[in-house]
């Protein structure tokens, strides 16, 4: 409108009262004054106020006042509304901004197939080591859809995904709160309100173990120093393109190694150095030897199908350690359980013999009777909710002896290197020498691999 009246297409602005046309007093005055300026009056139908006409301000000044104060006294009010709601775990969903949820025919929060389906593959693909631009770039190529139908992806919609704990089936609530009712700024909230979270509200997309370890990963990554001086800030950054520029390390200063091609006479070679070697010659790292990209990788799959040779020996392990805590689980509560049964069956029966023998009066002992039947039930309930137990613990038993079965058939071995399984398998990478290294796997198994 204001833009229309500078380019003097309107006469006269007309409207119904004060607190419409504005509701901040000083917002109010300097458009009265703006249009004034281009010789356009404003007409406030409610409080009969023509400001072509008027010959103060005042009464603008003065309805504003109350225009704003309105304006504040309601927003209160809606803030307080919202806060109560918070509190009391109701929780509304902007479905319309969320992937895989939509609402259901009971007003509940719905899962829908095909797009929970992209949502587990951006928490496979980040546990597997890709960046969040690597993923987006994946999904676009896939021509996965965003929850508003588009195939172009952004690394802030990745983030956005990873961090919403309501694919886990939470909802935390006043993630956000709105500063005030005039400048309208909508604010993080980082300790300024309270929030609220409502655990196991709506079935969930990702599974809570799974989104544990994406959290746990999200803070590993950007909580990464600088290794290098080239860094300008003191941040680092997480590289996803090579597993070993996160795994390699050097044995003598413990700096990672950084992927370096050499040039030389027409030939390329890649090769892996000390990073502190580097940038700072003996400086820092004596002795750390430059190693050859593909005698490493040769190195690290030797090492890790030995590891992976093992796996009989482990599986027999695993096998009787499942074994014997199943055996074990509940056995003696059931024991302990039919030894109370046989005793009080025995003060049930000595009970019995008093009444028999005229020593005591029968009436005198129905507590008693009543005591010793109420126990029994509980008792035999117990008992056969663990007997229950011990049978699903034998059928899971016949599972794992089949599980084992097929691993004990499987012959695994690693042909091609694989950036994916070496960060799903190996903890770290110690560079011993020219010739030797240390892969210590995940679990703490360490294996000692020659470079040829």
């Amino acid at each position: 409108m204001i833009r229309m009246c500078k380019k003097q297409k309107i006469d006269l602005v007309i409207t119904k009262s004060i607190s419409r046309f504005a509701r901040n007093t000083v917002d109010c005055l300097e458009y009265v004054r703006q249009l004034k300026d281009l010789g356009i009056g404003v007409v406030f139908e409610k409080e009969n106020i023509n400001t072509l006409t008027m010959p103060s301000e005042f009464m603008i000044a003065l309805h504003g006042s109350f225009a704003q104060a309105e304006s504040e006294s309601i927003s209160k009010n809606v803030s307080w509304g919202k806060q109560k709601a918070f509190a009391e775990g109701r929780v509304s969903f902007q479905y319309k901004h969320l992937l895989g949820y939509r609402k259901g025919a009971d007003g509940k929060p719905e899962i829908v197939p095909e797009e929970a389906e992209t949502v587990r593959m951006i928490y496979d693909l980040f546990l597997d080591g890709y960046s969040m631009t690597d993923i987006a770039k994946r999904l676009a190529l896939l021509g996965r859809k965003t929850s508003h139908g588009k195939t172009d992806w952004h690394r802030q919609t990745i983030s956005t995904i990873l961090k919403n704990e309501k694919y886990v089936g939470d909802a935390l609530l006043q993630k956000t709160f709105t500063v005030d009712c005039i400048s309208k700024k909508v604010k993080k909230n980082k300790g300024e309100r309270p929030m609220y979270l409502v655990t196991n509200h709506h079935e969930p997309i990702i599974d809570r173990d799974t989104y544990n370890r994406v959290q746990q990963e999200l803070a590993r990554r950007t909580s990464k120093r600088k290794i290098s001086d080239k860094t300008l800030t003191e941040q680092g950054k997480y590289a996803s393109k090579y597993a070993l520029s996160e795994l390699l390390i050097c044995g003598n200063c413990g700096t990672p190694y950084r992927r370096t091609t050499w040039a030389a006479r027409g030939k390329k070679q890649v090769v892996w150095r000390c990073i502190s070697r580097l940038e700072h010659g003996t400086k820092y790292c004596t002795d750390s030897p430059t190693l050859k990209e593909e005698k490493l990788h040769k190195a690290i799959l030797s090492a890790v199908n030995e590891y992976l040779g093992c796996r009989d020996e482990i599986a027999k392990i695993l096998k009787a350690n499942i074994g014997s805590v199943l055996e074990c689980q509940g056995q003696q509560e059931i024991l302990n359980l039919e030894n109370r049964l046989r005793e009080l069956n025995k003060t049930r029966n000595d009970l019995v013999g008093l009444i028999a023998s005229g020593e005591c009066d029968e009436d005198k002992l129905d507590a008693e009777f009543a005591k010793i039947f109420n126990e029994e039930q509980s008792i035999n309930e117990r008992l056969t909710e663990l007997k229950q137990k011990a049978k699903v613990s034998a059928d899971t038993q016949n599972k794992i002896d089949s599980a084992m079965e097929l691993i004990e058939q499987e012959k695994f071995k690693l042909e091609i290197f694989d950036n994916i399984i070496i960060r799903k398998l190996i903890e770290c990478i110690k560079v011993i020498s020219k010739e030797e290294l240390l892969i210590i796997f995940k679990g703490g198994v360490e294996v000692k691999a020659e470079i040829e």
